[in-house]
């Protein structure tokens, strides 16, 4: 089965006009060559459309069932060149992202909204995975760019920081290290248990931790590991130990949670970095780091 456009128009136009004539005179063609249009897209599916009668042509069942499909092909039609035209100048097309969960409280949100505004015919995919799991994502073409930590930049990936806080402390509601009246130092905390996190699963975060105390000069009893910021603060909520996340981190509140500041750190210690393949093909992805570039 195989028929053109042009048959689908002529069809279209005498079903709707219901005469030859008028259907030739909107198409700017004369009534023979329409008739043998309509004639080879009868051939081609193989059932007959069309019946004429002395007033009006009309629709036989089969073309009554045929022209709602019809118009669907004409539309998609017209439409393809506009959508492969948005495609390649990155107003359409796909974006498979990787976040971690802390950046979707930060830097994947103002994606999202922005996505929303300038790219709204872009279709997403969002994945919440570990950093190390996103580099894998990235090198194998599942994600098209990752929200992560920790990733160095090489001549296959490229990085962007996109977003810098603080670490503060989280510890049990009417833990001593809330009640000092003052942001405790890391002397103060290494005198208790803290949970820091997996050398694997959250590596980046794991020797920010231990950095920060090795300056300090501390070296606390570490009670236990964890590869995700929320399961570290399910812990700390527990009562297992104190630990340091991200500032953004609480926002996620649990009932027995308290957050203080840390005296002594840099506010920008933390850093998320937008992650993406050097050789991609995506123009959409092009789009969204030109949309979220940094101001000079």
């Amino acid at each position: 089965m195989s028929f053109t456009l042009e048959q689908l128009r002529g069809f279209v136009a005498v079903a709707e006009e219901g005469n030859f004539g008028r259907a030739a005179a909107r198409l700017r063609i004369t009534q023979p060559p329409l008739s043998r249009q309509v004639q080879k897209l009868e051939r081609a599916l193989e059932v007959e459309l069309l019946v004429r009668t002395p007033r009006a042509v009309l629709l036989t069942p089969a073309g009554e069932a045929f022209l709602p499909e019809a118009r669907r092909l004409l539309s998609l039609a017209a439409a393809a060149p506009i959508t492969a035209r948005n495609a390649a100048r990155g107003t359409a097309g796909t974006l498979r992202i990787g976040f971690t969960a802390i950046s979707a409280l930060t830097v994947l949100g103002t994606w999202i909204r922005t996505i929303a505004q300038h790219l709204p015919s872009v279709e997403l995919t969002l994945t919440e995975m570990v950093s190390r799991d996103q580099v894998d994502a990235l090198l194998a073409g599942d994600i098209h760019v990752g929200l992560a930590r920790g990733v160095p930049a090489s001549e296959v990936l490229r990085v962007r920081r996109v977003h810098t806080e603080s670490l503060i402390l989280a510890c049990p509601r009417g833990h001593a290290l809330a009640e000092l009246g003052r942001p405790p130092s890391l002397v103060d905390i290494g005198r208790h248990d803290v949970v820091n996190y997996a050398p694997v699963t959250a590596r980046y975060l794991q020797e920010l931790v231990i950095s920060c105390f090795h300056g300090a000069g501390v070296e606390p009893r570490y009670v236990q590991q964890v590869g995700q910021v929320h399961s570290l603060l399910a812990l700390v909520d527990a009562g297992v130990g104190v630990g340091l996340v991200p500032r953004s981190a609480a926002r996620l509140r649990l009932p027995n949670l308290a957050f203080t500041e840390i005296a002594g750190l840099r506010p920008d210690i933390v850093e998320t970095h937008c992650v993406w393949r050097s050789a991609h093909n995506n123009p959409a992805l092009e789009s969204l780091l030109r949309l979220t570039e940094p101001a000079p």
